[in-house]
This record gives C-alpha cells, structure tokens and sequence, in this order.
C-alpha cells in the first residue's frame, strides 16, 4: 500500500462522523426558548382561522341556519303558538341565538377528531410544546364562529323587528355570557371527538344529544305550556336556565342569579371535560 493512500486512510479514520459534525454544529449555536402556554394556544388558534379562510365553506352552517330557523320558525309558527309573528320574534330570538351557537360546539370535536384520523396529531405530540396547546388554541378559533353566528342571528332579527329593551349592553352581556358557555361546552364534544372512530360519527352522535336538549326546552315555547311532567324536566335543561338567563339580559330583567347559574354550569362542564379530553388526547 502507497503512503499516499495510508495518509489518505488514517484521515478519514479520524475525520468525525456527519452525525458528530451536526451535533457539533448545532451545540454552537444558542438554543431558542420554549414557547409558553399562552404563544403555543393562539398560534394553534391562528391555524383555526386559517383552515377557514382557506375553506370558506365551514361558514355554511353559521350563517345559513340562524337565518333558516328565525325565518322558518317565526313565519311559520308564531301567529299559531304568540298570536302574532312580531311578539313571537321577541321571545323567540334569544333562543334561537342560543341554539345556533350551541350547535356549533359539535364542530369542535370534529375537528379535532379529523386531525387525529389524519394522523397531524402525531406531529403535533412530537413537538416540544404545551401539551394543551393543539386543544385550547382551536376552541379560541372557534369562538369566531360563535360570534360570527350571533352577529347574523341578531342582524337578522332586528331587520325583522326585534327590539331588545336593554340595548346594546344587554345584547353584549348576553352574547359574553353564550360564549362562556359554548366555550365549556365545547370541551364535552372535544372529548367526544377523541373517543369515536370518524368525524361523522362526531356529528351524528353530537347533533342527537343537543336536539332532545335544545327542544325540551325553553327555546321555542313557554314551559308552562307544557305537561307538568314535562315542565318539570324542561326546568331542569342547563339548555332553559341559558336561554331565560339570555332573555333576562337583552330585556333588562335578568336576574344574578340566572346569570351564576350559567356560569356555574359552564365552569362544571369545563372542569370535567378539560382534564378528560386532555387524557384521551395523550392516549390518542
């Protein structure tokens, strides 16, 4: 063997390895920051809104079917059930504004459920983030949706002519106190995204527990109306004590307590469901 070829050798004998030249390389350099909780949430938030401005088409259901079931239901039903469709519009608004809302909360699980069949929430557990973040950063994208839904279902019912006495501020406060609440309940089908196989079965299962929930209620008819058995259920609805806490507010007459009662059911859905859905989503 020629000396050349010997030197030639032993070079790279001792030459590092690519892989000690990379760790080498990157050991030289500063290591950035780990983002905090608050920066990974609304980044994923930012996500959210983005996958809607790309497909306009998730908009569909906020702002086509507050318009159908005002219009339908008030023109439809309100001269038989108030005697006159513009009384009717008055107490019928605030609960339509709750239930377009509430129904939106079932997207929230889907999701989430579609980025787990997809396989991108295997992506997002590898990276060194709040754990949390890819859940609590797209229920805050969703409350542009719930907004969204109440601006058209308000608009809507003041072209048509409702009038709430307490006025804006009512409307705000009442508005403020429905998030708060789809944002607790929007943990519920989040962990219901994360048990069932397919989006689909997310959106079957979520729109057949809110109907029951939404029509044995206030929303549509007084529960006075109603059997006593029947009542006495309705009475029990958290879907009744939102609406009559909503009513209260956009007319002025609304009560502390309705409006606790709310909130302590939405901090109770949020308490229970978080952690859950926080579990089910490191077993995902």
């Amino acid at each position: 063997m020629s000396e050349a070829t010997e030197t030639a050798r032993v070079a790279r004998a001792t030459e590092p390895t690519t892989s000690e030249a990379t760790i080498r390389a990157l050991s030289s350099v500063e290591r950035p920051p780990r983002p905090g909780a608050a920066s990974v949430a609304l980044t994923f938030a930012w996500r959210g809104l983005l996958k809607i401005k790309h497909v306009p088409e998730q908009l569909f259901d906020v702002t086509l079917t507050p318009v159908m079931f005002t219009l339908m239901f008030t023109y439809l039903f309100g001269g038989a059930i108030e005697g006159s469709t513009g009384d009717y519009l008055q107490y019928l608004l605030p609960g339509v504004l709750a239930m377009t809302v509430i129904f939106t909360t079932v997207y929230s699980g889907v999701t989430l459920n579609t980025d787990v069949t997809k396989g991108v929430v295997d992506r997002f557990r590898s990276l060194p983030i709040w754990r949390a973040g890819p859940l609590v950063g797209p229920l805050l994208s969703d409350t542009a949706r719930y907004v969204l839904a109440a601006v058209v279902t308000l608009v809507l019912g003041l072209a048509l002519g409702f009038r709430p006495d307490a006025g804006v501020a009512g409307v705000v406060a009442a508005v403020a106190l429905l998030l708060v609440f789809a944002f607790g309940l929007a943990w519920a089908f989040s962990a219901l995204g994360l048990v069932m196989k397919t989006p689909n079965g997310v959106m079957n299962l979520g729109f057949t527990l809110l109907f029951p929930l939404t029509f044995a209620s206030n929303v549509f008819v007084r529960p006075e109306t109603m059997p006593s058995w029947l009542e006495t259920v309705v009475g029990f609805n958290p879907m009744t004590h939102l609406v009559t806490a909503e009513r209260g507010l956009m007319a002025g007459t609304a009560s502390a307590g309705d409006v606790w009662l709310v909130l302590a059911e939405a901090a109770a859905l949020a308490a229970i469901f978080a952690p859950l859905t926080v579990r089910l989503y490191r077993r995902a």
